[in-house]
């Protein structure tokens, strides 16, 4: 397997709080990643990184080998980079089907838009059910899988999803995370969340992230083992 995203020795400010501090981690194409920690341990930020939407001040980001310094987000998302924002953020006035067409932007997935279409509609067959509904008539999970279905529609190599089960119930969650689970091995999945149990049992691998700076990391089924993590983090 080939590196697709590599993060070296990363610091990120916001303003002039220093955000995270020498983050080093790497995903291979294919693989299924988790980033845990507590609440304002950085992990979003990291995203934020990523993504472009908030400049990296030392180190460097690398998809696919090249540096993704000074890039703009849009310019990182054409590169083949999607996320799904916390809270969702659907277009609320527009129909399931209008916010889907949203997210084939990018110019590689635009020509397979009715093909791409297809198959997310086929993922989330309740999008199929709604797709003349306007985004903000539904559901909470229905609107994570619009999110997700968005994201997925710029036909992304590397996908990055941020708090999936935050605010649904945890059947919806699990649903929603056997979708994840059916996509095609070429897309590359970093995962942010707070569940960690659920987290753990989708990823092959985990960061650990406490105030800013990885502290731990492993294979998932080592991590959901390690006595640290079940008691500080499933209350164990």
């Amino acid at each position: 397997m080939s590196a697709c995203l590599e993060l070296e020795h990363v610091d990120v400010f916001r303003g002039e709080t220093r955000i995270l501090w020498d983050i080093s981690l790497a995903l291979e194409a294919g693989e299924r990643v988790a980033i845990l920690g507590s609440n304002g341990a950085g992990k979003s930020t990291l995203l934020a990184a990523v993504t472009g939407a908030l400049p990296f001040a030392a180190g460097d980001i690398r998809f696919f080998g090249r540096s993704l310094r000074g890039l703009k987000a849009h310019e990182v998302s054409g590169l083949g980079i999607a996320i799904v924002p916390e809270g969702r953020r659907v277009y609320r006035d527009m129909t399931v089907i209008e916010n889907l067409e949203m997210g084939a932007y990018p110019k590689p997935a635009r020509g397979r838009l009715r093909q791409t279409l297809a198959e997310v509609l086929d993922l989330f067959p309740k999008l199929a059910e709604r797709r003349d509904q306007r985004a903000g008539t539904l559901s909470g999970g229905e609107q994570q899988m619009l999110a997700i279905g968005r994201a997925l529609m710029g036909r992304p190599r590397l996908l990055l999803v941020d708090e999936l089960s935050l605010g649904l119930a945890p059947l919806i969650t699990r649903s929603i995370y056997q979708s994840l689970a059916a996509l095609d091995r070429e897309i590359t999945i970093l995962l942010v969340e707070q569940s960690v149990e659920q987290a753990l049992h989708f990823s092959g691998r985990a960061y650990v992230l406490e105030n800013g700076r990885i502290e731990r990391h492993g294979p998932a089924a080592e991590l959901l083992q390690d006595p640290e993590i079940r008691r500080a983090y499933l209350g164990l």
